[in-house]
């Protein structure tokens, strides 16, 4: 039977849009934040030559080059000022994650509750100063080695750190602004905007290589139905379920004893999200975006990583799904889901799972079922994630396209509609509470003026 709630979200319209005036006003924010981080990356870094810059991203923009553009929205192409884009807080984040998780102080640090969130997102700033730094340096050096630079020295240097650094620190800002007044979580939305821009020049190129007969076109009806196919099946994993029974017994809640009550734990097939895909692509593309920056330079062992672990090739295949399974693993059982405390968590409530003991023998069972849910929720993962690469390079597309990037899409895509729903249904929900006093006000009002006197 259909929920009150999932009823109310099936009535919601564009005519409800419009009467929730805070929903409106917080998309409105963000789009107006969004378009500036847009019109961002195409302020363009001092000292960089123009000309150049735009032929060596024309040559390179089906290999790593245009990975790293995807991500950033196009900015590293340009050489923007948000070139480096969110993904130095992105990382600085997860590190920050892992380590909670691993270091006692920081994981008692998490447990103080907002002052305590509120330190560990002041080292997450932190941390994406340094990465940011170190990211900057490596990027102006790459820039001077690959003759891109109208004066290089390190007068170039100081400033393009410093302005890369200072848009980086901006974007950061711009996605807490979003998440704190805007819908949706604005550091996903500013990769979300950054890929979605790059979309249309990306599918004119692919159309226009089949109109000039450099790819056939069944390979363009194959590609066109994988993608969709790709995204129905995203979007049904992400929505997969494992649901674990938990029984809570009767008791006494004041004068009352309530009945005994079933429930379920839902574990998500994938409960890492796109966490894993970001990690590893994140550690496969710092070291071969310098080294492709650098041009000719590149000294003998960057060379001997570009021939082995260059996009496409089976060693790049082969690292990049041993990462994300691994981080899948590490990231679900030290971060996202830990069975010890949703052990701890049930026996504190009187919960329990049926026919398994509270407590130690619960944490052994639950991990026992996340770790069976997992082995489908890595293969998921990498199947995503490896299959357009594999694509990409078997039929010589000369555009990135790449399973990560659909992966971001579509989870920031639900996540968003979730969100406006949710804001919709506090806006419907008081509306029927409003209406409803006002009711019981008129209500009183004519039974008192309409009662007959008592004699």
């Amino acid at each position: 039977m259909v929920s009150a709630a999932e009823q109310m979200a099936a009535n919601t319209s564009w005519a409800a849009l419009g009467k929730a005036t805070d929903l409106r006003n917080r998309i409105l924010f963000t789009l107006g934040l969004l378009i500036v981080y847009r019109l961002g990356t195409f302020i363009p870094v001092p000292g960089i030559d123009g000309a150049a810059l735009k032929e060596f991203v024309d040559q390179a923009s089906s290999g790593i080059a245009g990975i790293a553009s995807m991500f950033t929205g196009g900015a590293l192409g340009r050489m923007g000022i948000f070139a480096l884009g969110i993904m130095p807080y992105i990382s600085a984040s997860i590190m920050v994650q892992l380590l909670t998780a691993m270091v006692p102080q920081l994981e008692q640090l998490k447990k103080e509750g907002e002052q305590g969130r509120k330190k560990i997102n002041q080292y997450t700033r932190y941390g994406t100063v340094v990465l940011a730094l170190i990211q900057s340096y490596g990027l102006a050096a790459s820039l001077e080695a690959g003759d891109l630079v109208t004066d290089p020295g390190w007068y170039f240097r100081a400033s393009c750190m410093i302005t890369l650094v200072g848009g980086t620190m901006f974007l950061m800002w711009l996605g807490e602004q979003i998440t704190a007044r805007g819908v949706g979580n604005g550091i996903s939305l500013i990769i979300f905007v950054g890929i979605i821009a790059e979309v249309p020049a990306a599918l004119a190129q692919f159309f226009a290589s089949g109109r000039s007969g450099a790819i056939s076109p069944a390979v363009i009806v194959g590609v066109i139905l994988m993608v969709v196919a790709t995204i129905a099946f995203v979007v049904f994993m992400e929505r997969a379920l494992r649901k674990i029974t938990i029984q809570y017994p009767r008791r006494q809640v004041g004068m009352k004893m309530t009945e005994a009550q079933s429930s379920h734990l839902p574990v998500k097939v994938n409960p890492a999200g796109v966490i894993p895909a970001i990690f590893a692509s994140s550690l496969l593309l710092l070291p071969i975006t310098i080294s492709t920056f650098s041009g000719s330079d590149s000294g003998p062992i960057m060379s001997t990583i570009l021939a082995y672990f260059g996009p496409g090739q089976p060693l790049y295949l082969l690292f990049f799904a041993v990462m994300i399974i691994f981080f899948a693993y590490f990231y679900t059982f030290n971060v996202s889901f830990k069975p010890d405390d949703v052990a701890d968590n049930l026996k504190n409530q009187n919960g329990f799972v049926p026919g398994i003991r509270p407590g130690k023998r619960t944490a052994e069972y639950l991990e026992y079922v996340v770790n069976r849910v997992l082995v489908l929720g890595s293969l998921y993962l990498t199947a995503v994630c490896l299959l357009p690469e594999i694509v990409r390079n078997q039929f010589a597309i000369p555009f990135y396209f790449g399973g990560t990037s659909v992966l971001i899409v579509v989870s920031v895509t639900m996540d968003t509609i979730q969100q406006v729903q949710s804001h919709l249904l506090a806006h419907q929900y008081e509306g029927l509470i409003q209406k409803s006093q006002l009711r019981g006000k008129g209500g009183k009002a004519r039974k008192k003026r309409g009662a007959p006197a008592r004699r």
